[in-house]
């Protein structure tokens, strides 16, 4: 993605950023900067990748900035785009920060007095904050990350784009799984099916592609009789992360113990799907799942029940006890529910994502679950 052309839609864009101007008035805030590339992206409907440094800028006023890489692009959702050198005579820059965040300081000089500024605390460098120096500084990221849960059509449209495109991974999967081959063929075979999906270039590849173990990275290793393969896979679409998981029996010939295992985990999504709806608190489902895999004939789980998706693969809400989220419409989770112990060799884990509705979850993901 080099932010030739909108990602997003740029009306949905200039919605998002009225939603940011209401916090903005309720924190008595004259700009944000961000300067990620997720939230340049969510705010202006541009992307580059990680050779190139952008910025974007609202006013209370009604004003924004785009600060591009080497040329401005034509249609985004400001009021003014503006560019620096990112490279010289091709060579990549390696101050670009301090480049872009030097158009970004004379814009906002011109702006009038600007007396406090809304900044992503987790990642706004000195390069931008020197250039704020007589004004507050306040943490954006927490009402960034609030207004990022209600997912708008067009970051749906992304989010089931990169859904499907792990469907058609896992159908690669299915038919080339076999004791014998390589966790590197799968990994290469499965990134494949996943560009050919997408059409393009992913932003991300995905999580775990390590056969009879919980997880990890793809090795150079043959997979075996009896085992297990858990495909954790969570390509990105333009931005936006997928994130679901299936088991394959190698061998195609799950143990009865395996099937137990498996069907408990079904059960758990089951469980998960009756409960989830806006207003429902994220650690009551995951307690109901905590007892119901417990309970079953074999296999121990205590991780995480799942997590929001979106722009990154953990995002709120969080399913998890250590957290005290609440469902809400338009979120989008995934969900993870899992058995591990030995005689699985190594365990299941099987990851849905879901759509919250006014009245419940749409499953985002619904291709096949079994095991063979």
């Amino acid at each position: 993605m080099n932010g030739a052309f909108p990602l997003l839609d740029l009306d949905a864009c200039s919605t998002r950023q009225a939603r940011l101007r209401a916090v903005m008035a309720q924190r008595s805030l004259d700009a944000v900067v961000v300067v990620t590339p997720e939230h340049v992206q969510y705010l202006t409907g541009h992307r580059w990748d990680h050779r190139f440094v952008a910025a974007a800028a609202v006013l209370a006023t009604g004003e924004s900035l785009l600060v591009c890489p080497d040329k401005a692009v034509e249609q985004a959702a400001v009021t003014e785009v503006r560019t620096y050198e990112a490279k010289w005579r091709s060579t990549l820059r390696n101050d670009q920060r301090e480049a872009a965040s030097a158009v970004l300081g004379d814009w906002l000089a011109g702006c009038g007095k600007i007396a406090r500024v809304g900044v992503e605390f987790a990642a706004c460098p000195p390069h931008v904050t020197r250039r704020l120096e007589t004004a507050a500084l306040l943490d954006i990221d927490p009402d960034l990350l609030r207004l990022r849960r209600r997912k708008d059509p067009d970051e749906l449209a992304l989010l089931r784009r990169a859904i499907a495109a792990t469907g058609a991974m896992y159908a690669v999967a299915r038919g080339m799984i076999r004791p014998g081959v390589d966790e590197l063929a799968v990994f290469s075979a499965l990134q494949g099916a996943a560009v050919a999906a997408c059409g393009e270039m992913l932003t991300g590849t995905g999580n775990d592609y390590a056969c009879g173990v919980r997880g990890g990275p793809p090795r150079p290793r043959p997979c075996a009789a009896g085992e297990l393969f858990i495909l954790d896979l969570g390509p990105a679409y333009r931005g936006y992360f997928a994130d679901t998981s299936r088991v394959i029996a190698v061998d195609g010939r799950p143990t009865d113990v395996q099937l137990a295992a498996w069907e408990r985990v079904c059960g758990a999504l089951a469980l998960v799907e009756q409960l989830a709806k806006p207003g429902v608190r994220c650690r009551d489902i995951y307690a109901e799942v905590h007892a119901w895999l417990n309970a079953g004939p074999v296999g121990t789980w205590a991780s995480h029940l799942g997590h929001g998706i979106g722009l990154v693969v953990h995002e709120p809400p969080h399913l998890n006890p250590s957290w005290d989220d609440v469902l809400e419409e338009g979120d989008v989770i995934a969900v993870e529910p899992a058995l591990y112990d030995p005689v699985l060799a190594a365990g299941l884990r099987i990851e849905n994502d879901y759509l919250v509705t006014a009245t419940g979850v749409e499953n985002l993901s619904p291709f096949p679950l079994d095991l063979a």
